[in-house]
């Protein structure tokens, strides 16, 4: 199987398959339901293929899943990928409005959907599609034994869709295709064997997300067993970990913060942990400093875009004096820094981060504009580069340090001002769990920054304004900050992306 897997391109359904029959009695699948074997994923993913094909499913056409990660949604999610079709997995904390954009524009006549969001939805949600519940689909796939017509995806092939979120208005669709999948994970997967790692996944991110396809799809492709969690609860993800004797997962930021933070957390053993990953969010040096000292195995920070583009990787337990960045390029990638007229930065220097790399989506589904607007094409030589939509500087060891996304830099008076910068110096303050900063409208200088903090338990309401006449002490005068509001939680996604469109509406409420 090492052999197959370190090809330049192969088939994840044959993959998978090839796994089922050399080890048909392994676990291949765990939620909190029960478990499944190689053997009966198999078995179901062609009954589910074979009923799509039958139901009219036509090669290339999505297929939309809307629910809770567990073991229903992943065998859909696989058996979409095998009937030649691709999986349209759609975003729970979505708006009805944009989860009805984001099925349509999928171009699904399929709906897997959970008993939960269809009792939230309603029956008269999608009426046009062919309505399936989750908790159904052992009653409505083939016979036993059926098995789906064949499938030889072309690298071309769409895989998946993946649907943007944080945003306002119907969700970009980013696909990624077959070839894009295989060189993600295919050499990940044969890292695993040929390390000799008996691969346990612990997945507790959405299936829905980018991210969780780290800890879903490169273990499986390895042979290995995958936990999927609904939903993510320090506690039980701390028992599954023990348990399972989970050896690969990954967290975003805001999970790694909150298992920190469980008083529980050092009477669990978690000694069996080779490797977690993270990414999705900034992640805080200090942070990683602890997940260090506190969780045994390496840590690796994945820096890129769903859309793709460059790919940096920083193994924080190799690198501890470069736990600010996010790593270098990995091999493959490539990054240039550009300023706001496309022209290079000397080293050093912020400016706007392009990237190429292996693993590029196929496009924004139905927007080529969109996608346009993406990309960078080289000038002097045709290549064509992804926009990652964050400033950021290179070191002269080669390592990348983000300053902010792009679409946040603050111009005040004519300077630039990246919120990262004003955020550290927040959360240096101890009274400070957690900082972030916008700009607004300023009549006098155009934009001006403001500040939302978390406080830390017991520190009074009252002491923003102390907090904020000590921060804009330390800051320069063209940095400092208008006003500090103080909120109990910080607005973020379900993968803990921090939401600071919610943050604009909340500072217009507060000055309206």
């Amino acid at each position: 199987m090492l052999e197959r897997l370190q090809q330049p391109y192969g088939s994840f359904p044959a993959i998978l398959s090839a796994w089922a029959e050399r080890q048909p009695d392994k676990p291949a699948l765990r939620d909190d339901a029960g478990e499944m074997s190689w053997a009966e994923l198999d078995g179901r993913v062609e009954r589910l293929a074979a009923k799509l094909v039958e139901t009219g499913l036509e090669r290339g056409q999505s297929v939309a899943i809307l629910g809770t990660s567990c073991i229903a949604y992943a065998l859909v999610f696989l058996a979409a990928v095998r009937a030649g079709g691709v999986a349209a997995p759609l975003t729970t904390s979505a708006s009805r409005e944009q989860l009805e954009g984001m099925a349509k524009d999928s171009g699904a006549r399929h709906l897997f959907i959970d008993d939960g969001k269809n009792a939230e939805l309603g029956e008269d949600f999608l009426p046009g599609f062919d309505r399936i519940a989750l908790e159904e689909i052992d009653a409505w796939m083939a016979p036993e034994g059926t098995k789906a017509p064949a499938f030889d995806p072309d690298p071309a092939d769409h895989f998946n869709i993946i649907y943007s979120s944080g945003t306002t208005g119907v969700p970009k669709g980013i696909v990624h295709s077959h070839q894009m999948r295989w060189r993600q994970f295919a050499a990940t997967a044969s890292s695993y064997i040929d390390a000799g790692l008996e691969v346990r996944s612990l997945a507790s991110t959405p299936l829905y997300s980018n991210t969780t396809m780290v800890a879903f799809l490169a273990p499986l492709l390895a042979g290995g067993t995958v936990r999927i969690m609904g939903k993510f609860n320090t506690v039980r993800w701390l028992e599954h970990a023990q348990a399972d004797r989970t050896i690969i997962t990954m967290l975003v930021p805001v999970q790694y913060q909150r298992l920190m933070a469980e008083p529980s957390f050092d009477q669990y053993d978690l000694s069996s942990l080779a490797l977690k990953y993270c990414t999705s969010a900034p992640f805080s040096a200090e942070l990683k400093a602890e997940v260090l000292q506190r969780m045994p195995g390496g840590l690796i920070e994945i820096y890129s875009m769903t859309e793709g583009g460059v790919v940096c990787l920083l193994a924080c337990h190799e690198f501890p004096d470069k736990l600010h960045t996010v790593g270098r390029p990995a091999p493959g990638s490539e990054l240039k820094v550009l300023d706001d007229e496309d022209r290079l930065v000397p080293p050093g220097e912020p400016g706007n981060l392009i990237g190429r790399s292996q693993t590029m989506m196929a496009g924004y589904k139905n927007q080529p504009g969109k996608t346009r607007e993406g990309y960078w094409t080289d000038p002097d030589t045709g290549e064509v580069w992804q926009r990652m939509g964050d400033i950021g500087r290179v070191d002269e060891d080669g390592f990348v340090e983000l300053v902010g996304r792009a679409k946040d830099m603050i111009i005040s008076g004519g300077f630039n001002i990246y919120p990262s910068d004003l955020e550290a110096e927040l959360e240096k303050d101890p009274r400070v769990a957690e900082a972030a900063v916008i700009g607004v409208a300023s009549e006098q200088w155009g934009e001006t920054p403001l500040g939302f903090v978390r406080l830390m338990p017991a520190v009074a309401e009252d002491e923003a304004e102390d907090i904020l006449g000590t921060v804009n002490a330390r800051l320069g005068k063209t940095q400092r900050l208008s006003a500090l509001h103080v909120i109990e939680e910080m607005p973020r996604s379900h993968i803990g992306k921090l939401l600071k469109t919610e943050l604009r509406d909340l500072a217009e409420t507060l000055a309206g």
